[in-house]
């Protein structure tokens, strides 16, 4: 730390009790001075010939017959005339980051320019500022500190000023010319430690780029909101270094935030801290990484910044969803709300990622040029898939929910429908844990909710476990059967194996008599199976899993596939389906085979879309 002493003779200021300042010589104290609580017995004649204020008072005092003055209002107070005292005595003084600046306010209250005398304690201070303080990091760093207590003075006379520019300016300097002491207790790379093997020995430390970031989150949010502005305005550093400045103040002043809420109960009193770092945010889209947007947000939330700042979050996270983790799309509902989750915020983020390609492709069309190159709005099929996959864990653990509408449910599972998955065992998870934490929801609403899976995209194991599956409707149950014998037939090189007459039946006259279908075969078809018809499917699935369970997939396999589908269980099912012929079925887009049944003997391994209900 830097310092700098003026005076050469001995302290002689004592104390008497708390109240009582004096100096301890010969000569009779003619003036007190009164400074708050304390008096200040001193002698007129120092003191007068460096202050033009006190002549002032003194004067006025004269005039009144009173050898007291009252300088209650003085900038920091009895220390900071005290130290203002012994430069008029000559005593030695020493200043420092600390007390400069509460010196230099005070010597400007009483008036000790050069003026009244050449080399006054403001021009000494003055220097010392410009040529000591102003280039070292950290001094800089604490003088802009002790400014706050001395507003508005500080800023008259242009300290702060000085200090912020000092202290961006020292941010902005290329680290290779970093040759001061910093604070960095950050994860750094062997390199930036000295301890790279590579250097046999020699320590050659490396300046991480965003080095500065720790030493200001020791700063007031006011102040600090300064100095930032200041570094961005100068230009020298990405928005990315810029970002990990606000990560670093977030999480050192917001307590609770790395764990994604503020755990302190004043909401008020860091709402000034959250609206400037939201504020502060750089432009640049992955300037911050999105679980830090979601942190900002339920912090925002939390703190009650208003639907404004909301939605910009929800869009600056939208635009770079992919990053996300289902963990940070847990945002609890507001106060008066029966959900436990925010699951509209979370639709406004998915609408805001997909926006990023219809708004690439309006673009796209305005000219043959632009079409030809990629624009860096556009989605890529890897941040789709992503994104994807999220919604498909986010919508399992928000299912758990039992105030959970079904509307909300499928509306956000239908925004990322036209995002092809390879496999859909995810969204199973989801619906299942759904129907599971939801049992009293009607037919209707079961039958609604398994469309949004395919059966066709289910792996082997989920498979497995939806025959088995209790609470999914008989349909669903009997296409994922019917799916999982193509794919293995199409894995063994073979055709689809025949189907029970009944099922034709009830495949062709779903098809033919769409509009005819009878309200009572719909109805029977949607049921849940009984417990006794699972009972025989896990015994048949069982012997499958040991089948299955062997390296390839060979003819015992695909029969084993063909006696599922022409069990007895599942003849007893259809067979009253098919005694009513022509005039039962269902829409076609409901049915179980709704492709044609020769296309899928002669291409069984096509992937045909088939719709769940």
């Amino acid at each position: 730390m830097k310092f700098m002493k003026l005076g050469s003779k001995p302290d002689s200021f004592q104390a008497e009790g708390n109240s009582i300042r004096y100096v301890a010589t010969e000569l009779a104290t003619d003036i007190i001075v009164n400074v708050g609580d304390i008096k200040f017995y001193l002698h007129k004649f120092p003191l007068l010939s460096k202050s033009a204020h006190l002549q002032n008072l003194v004067t006025i005092a004269n005039g009144e017959n009173s050898d007291e003055v009252e300088i209650s209002d003085i900038p920091g107070g009895p220390s900071a005339f005290e130290i203002c005292a012994k430069y008029c005595y000559g005593m030695t003084v020493t200043l420092n980051a600390y007390n400069v600046v509460a010196a230099r306010c005070a010597a400007e209250y009483l008036g000790m320019h050069e003026t009244i005398e050449k080399g006054n304690l403001i021009y000494k201070i003055d220097v010392f500022l410009s040529s000591s303080i102003f280039h070292s990091w950290k001094d800089s760093i604490i003088v802009l500190q002790t400014t706050r207590s001395l507003l508005p003075l500080s800023e008259e006379l242009k300290v702060t000023s000085h200090c912020i520019h000092a202290v961006a300016t020292k941010a902005c300097v290329d680290v290779s010319k970093v040759n001061w002491s910093y604070s960095y207790n950050r994860r750094k790379l062997p390199e930036e430690n000295g301890n790279d093997p590579n250097l046999n020995g020699l320590r050659n430390r490396l300046v991480p780029k965003d080095w500065w970031v720790e030493d200001l989150c020791e700063l007031e949010i006011g102040l600090y909101k300064r100095v930032l502005i200041t570094i961005q305005t100068k230009g020298t550093l990405s928005d990315e270094v810029i970002g990990e400045g606000l990560k670093a103040y977030a999480y050192r002043r917001l307590p609770g935030f790395s764990k994604g809420m503020i755990q302190c109960g004043d909401a008020a009193k860091y709402r000034s801290t959250v609206d400037t770092i939201v504020c502060l945010l750089p432009a640049e889209r992955g300037s911050v990484p999105c679980s830090f947007l979601l942190k900002l947000l339920k912090a925002a939330i939390y703190v009650d910044l208003g639907d404004a700042i909301k939605g910009q979050l929800i869009r600056r996270i939208g635009q770079q969803l992919e990053e996300a983790s289902v963990n940070d799309l847990l945002i609890h509902a507001g106060e008066g709300e029966n959900m436990m989750y925010d699951v509209d915020a979370v639709k406004k983020m998915v609408e805001e990622f997909l926006m990023r390609d219809q708004i690439a492709e309006m673009e796209s069309e305005e000219g043959h040029e632009v079409q030809e190159m990629r624009k860096p709005g556009i989605l890529s099929d890897a941040s789709k898939l992503m994104v994807a996959k999220l919604i498909d864990g986010y919508l399992a653990e928000i299912a758990k929910d039992p105030n959970l509408p079904l509307l909300k449910f499928v509306e956000l599972a239908e925004m990322v429908s036209g995002i092809s998955r390879p496999a859909h065992d995810a969204l199973y998870r989801a619906v299942d844990m759904y129907l599971k934490e939801h049992p009293g929801i009607s037919k209707s609403e079961r039958k609604r909710i398994c469309k949004l899976m395919d059966c066709k995209k289910l792996s082997v194991d989920a498979c497995m476990h939806a025959v088995q599956n209790d609470r999914l409707p008989l349909r669903v149950v009997v296409q994922v059967l019917f799916f999982e014998q193509v794919r293995v037939a199409a894995s063994s090189g073979s055709s689809t194996p025949d189907l029970p007459k009944s099922i034709r039946d009830l495949n062709n006259g779903s098809q033919r008599s769409s509009r005819s279908a009878n309200t009572n075969t719909e109805g029977d078809w949607d049921v849940v199976a009984t417990a006794e018809e699972l009972k025989a499917l896990k015994e048949e699935v069982a012997s499958l899993r040991l089948a299955t369970g062997r390296n390839g997939v060979d003819k015992a396999v695909n029969n084993k596939m063909r006696g599922m589908l022409k069990s007895k269980i599942l003849t007893k099912l259809w067979s009253s389906k098919g005694e009513k012929g022509e005039n039962s079925g269902s829409d076609s887009s409901e049915s179980l085979g709704s492709a044609n049944m020769e296309e899928a003997k002669s291409t069984p391994s096509r992937n045909i879309r088939h719709s769940v209900s």
